[in-house]
């Protein structure tokens, strides 16, 4: 991981340095607010370890409002000597991902930007499903084909959504009315079956099937033969 620590304490500055070097990680450092706040806003970073208190005209809390102003979510961890229970809530409404007090255990800090990262990338990934050439961008609504862009009806894109997620598994009918449509119809009714024809008419139209129908069991989504 890259990562920023903008602390002024020279001895805890270069235990952290050390110790997250030695551990396969590199670092940049920043003494003073101003530049923290200079190498926050220009660098890319896997995480960021920020003290509270500060040199140079702004504090770790004005570093991060101005970070998550300007929708920049890298990680944060507050790495701080104000411990009391309102401080922490301060540091955490401004933005802050996680608060570590000190002094600290150099493991559990390792431990909790493991996490912040962890659970970051899961994030990203999680907006982003992908079987085959088939892709499914969560934000945009854009679902594309070898590249070729597809347009789907709402429920269209949540049906897909749910297959996909589910890929290389068999869904049946029942799973697919309790989470596309979110409540219970009745079994026997072909809603399921006339949206998913649908479908299959969309995304497998001109390119090998990925929608299969299970005999007498529901659907599976799967590049597999």
């Amino acid at each position: 991981m890259k990562l920023l620590i903008v602390e002024d304490n020279e001895r805890v500055s270069r235990f952290l340095i050390k110790g997250l070097g030695e551990a396969g990680h590199t670092t940049d450092h920043a003494d003073n607010g101003r530049d923290g706040m200079f190498l926050a806003a220009s660098e890319r970073y896997d995480a960021i370890i920020m003290d509270r208190m500060l040199p140079g005209g702004i504090d770790g809390i004005a570093i991060i409002d101005t970070l998550r102003r300007t929708g920049n979510k890298v990680p944060i961890l507050i790495l701080s000597a104000l411990s009391n229970v309102d401080e922490r809530i301060e540091g955490l409404k401004s933005g802050g991902d996680d608060y570590l007090v000190k002094p600290f255990a150099f493991g559990e800090l390792l431990a909790r930007l493991d996490a912040l990262v962890r659970r970051t990338q899961q994030s990203r990934t999680e907006t982003t499903l992908a079987v085959a050439d088939l892709s499914m961008d969560m934000l945009s609504h854009k679902v594309t084909r070898g590249g070729k862009t597809i347009a789907l009806q709402p429920r269209e894109f949540k049906l897909l959504e749910y297959l996909m997620r589910h890929a290389n598994q068999v869904v049946t009918r029942t799973m697919l009315l309790e989470n596309v449509w979110d409540y219970n119809f009745d079994p026997q009714t072909n809603v399921i079956d006339v949206h998913v024809s649908k479908l299959r008419q969309k995304i497998d139209t001109g390119g090998r099937q990925l929608v299969r129908t299970i005999r007498n069991a529901g659907y599976m989504l799967t590049a597999d033969d």
